[in-house]
């Protein structure tokens, strides 16, 4: 039997994982925990397959006001020189003048503009800073639970994703292929899975 001819009698859907509550009302400070966390981007090479990377040092803060989204918050400061993609020379490209320019630029920023939410359903615009060029992009963003860790930390997680154009932001290298086509994609998803700790105020 084929693999696309399986009955449907014999497939057995995937066990859905319940959500974690910890806290009804997620408002207040937080800090991203960069352990728990994954800012990562994909694209498509060669028009075939899709390359996957991730930036492994950063900071972020974020203000969550549930009763008044409009004055939410989020902050993030990225290192661009820790991009990697598993392949050493591709990262090493990555970093030159061709693409994130570390050198010259050696953060990738995203401050906050506006934020707005329906329900467990966010969408958080900003201006990110990439390679010195600043625009605006909005990111959806789903809550994804909370819960109290064993340390006797608040969490909070959430995730969210946008397609951009890199050429936007003077990340215009590329090669046209013989096939047709070109060794990059213009278009890359930016991928956000993340893992907040609640600030808890300090004791007068």
């Amino acid at each position: 039997m084929g693999l696309f001819n399986r009955s449907s009698a014999t497939t057995e859907a995937a066990p859905v994982e319940a959500t974690s509550v910890a806290v009804d009302d997620i408002a207040g400070d937080y800090t991203i925990d960069p352990s728990h966390t994954r800012i990562g981007f994909s694209a498509r090479h060669a028009m075939v397959t899709k390359v996957r990377g991730q930036f492994d040092e950063f900071e972020g803060s974020a203000h969550v006001d549930t009763a008044n989204p409009a004055n939410s918050s989020v902050t993030v400061t990225i290192q661009a020189a820790s991009v990697t993609t598993g392949n050493e020379q591709r990262d090493g490209h990555l970093k030159t003048p061709d693409f994130f320019d570390i050198a010259n630029h050696p953060q990738v920023t995203f401050v906050s503009t506006e934020v707005e939410r329906d329900g467990d359903e966010w969408a958080i615009t900003g201006d990110l800073t990439i390679n010195g060029v600043t625009k605006s992009v909005t990111i959806p963003f789903e809550e994804t639970g909370s819960a109290k860790d064993p340390f006797g930390n608040t969490r909070v997680g959430f995730e969210g994703g946008v397609t951009i154009d890199r050429t936007d932001w003077n990340l215009s290298f590329n090669a046209a292929l013989e096939t047709g086509g070109v060794l990059v994609s213009e278009k890359v998803k930016l991928e956000f899975d993340i893992s907040a700790i609640a600030v808890v105020p300090a004791q007068a």
